[in-house]
């Protein structure tokens, strides 16, 4: 049986075979995210991820030697190895991957080609959390650079949502509010909803998610991205009075009891650093430009965005959609950049560009470079496992217990496409 670490109190899960010693570049895996340290301020959620420099010979480099030794390892390594890349990696790292897709997709990849021992997800930490959640005791997760978070799972953590249930279970009955949390979470959030009787959903399946939700409760406490909760919300039927924003650094949520009873939506102030940034103005400036053209957007846009779009999808959806759009469509999507950019160069028979004229990408998902990928695999190659991300035993089994609850239900998504 795989040996599973426990997340300690203050946030960090010591690997005990790797060396403290500074100059080894490895002691970035000593430590992985597990909740709020108590040891600061209410709301202060510190950066627990601590990834080392990496050696000379990497950030030295040029592009040509990082290619090489990633091509290199990866043949070295053979059909053990299987490399993950989200959609948003930049495109030195998404072209060595062997499988593309969203965090669930990829995650769920993985456990189906269970004869690869080495998982290395380049992506963020929440999805390789959710990746060694669903893999086999004999698979390892490994993440290139452990300073790749996400700053909207970064937004609700285990202590604050525990306070809120707290808080809550003053001023109404618990047993009939649903925690529900998205997949960009930690998966201490999964296994809270889990044990809670509350499921995880993913973009593609939000409204299925809270279907059930409310057909078991009265109210849904729906976190970390109020986005994606108030634009599902707003296509089930529902209204503005019927959804509050529940602050974590203020006493209940900033709310009133009456709000708390009244509402049907509590909704975790939590959002997407990438596609908060989309305004109605980008909206316009592209139609100005483009008058037959079509918007496309992710649900994780604020509302006023996703009311005057054409179509609202999640990442799969979007691709899905540029590629089954005619020859000569111009297409205007809002989300992540490096997506976009690729999403242009996959079809030249279409016009597809970015609404944010600024180009913002995600900052955390792009600390995952082709330096920190042929550190990794070099390592493994060696037989040196840096890196790996170990979701504890508990944990995982009530992350499991939520994300079973999404995949019995319909719009479930399907396993990633491999790349050829």
């Amino acid at each position: 049986m795989r040996r599973r670490l426990h997340y300690a109190e203050a946030g960090l899960a010591f690997r005990p075979h790797i060396s403290p010693g500074a100059d080894n570049p490895a002691v970035g895996d000593q430590a992985v995210p597990a909740g709020h340290y108590r040891g600061f301020p209410k709301g202060i959620t510190p950066m627990l991820r601590l990834q080392a420099l990496l050696p000379d010979r990497y950030t030295l480099a040029s592009s040509e030697e990082i290619d090489e030794w990633i091509a290199a390892a990866k043949a070295e390594l053979g059909s053990k190895l299987l490399v993950l890349g989200h959609h948003y990696q930049r495109p030195e790292v998404i072209k060595w991957a062997d499988a593309r897709g969203d965090s669930f997709k990829l995650a769920r990849f993985a456990a189906d080609n269970d004869h690869a021992t080495d998982i290395v997800f380049c992506g963020v930490h929440f999805m390789a959390e959710s990746a060694d959640i669903l893999t086999g005791a004999h698979q390892r997760v490994i993440l290139p650079d452990l300073n790749a978070g996400c700053s909207m799972a970064d937004m609700a953590d285990l202590d604050q949502v525990e306070e809120c249930w707290e808080s809550l279970a003053g001023v109404t009955d618990v047993e009939r509010v649903v925690p529900i949390t998205y997949m960009n979470s930690s998966a201490a959030l999964k296994a809270f909803v889990g044990e809670h009787g509350g499921a995880v959903c993913t973009s593609s399946n939000a409204q299925a998610i809270l279907d059930w939700a409310l057909a078991r409760g009265d109210k849904v406490l729906f976190f970390p991205d109020q986005h994606l909760g108030r634009n599902t919300g707003y296509q089930m039927g529902f209204d503005e009075p019927d959804m509050r924003v529940w602050d974590p650094r203020r006493d209940l949520g900033g709310l009133e009891e009456r709000d708390v009873k009244d509402a049907t939506f509590l909704l975790w102030k939590g959002h997407c650093s990438v596609h908060q940034r989309f305004r109605t103005e980008h909206v316009d400036a592209f139609r100005a430009d483009h008058p037959d053209g079509e918007v496309i957007v992710h649900p994780e846009c604020a509302h006023e965005v996703v009311e005057v779009a054409d179509k609202v999808g999640s990442t799969e959806r979007i691709l899905e959609w540029v590629e089954g759009a005619p020859a000569g469509s111009v297409v205007g999507v809002g989300t992540e950049i490096h997506m976009v950019q690729r999403m242009a160069e996959e079809h030249p028979d279409k016009t597809v560009v970015s609404l944010d004229p600024l180009i913002c990408p995600c900052s955390t998902m792009f600390r995952v470079d082709g330096p920190h990928l042929a550190w990794c695999l070099e390592a493994l190659a060696r037989g040196e496992l840096v890196n790996q991300i170990v979701v504890d035993d508990r944990t995982a089994e009530w992350a499991r217990v939520a994300l079973q609850r999404m995949l019995d239900l319909p719009g479930t998504p399907t396993a990633a496409a491999k790349v050829d």
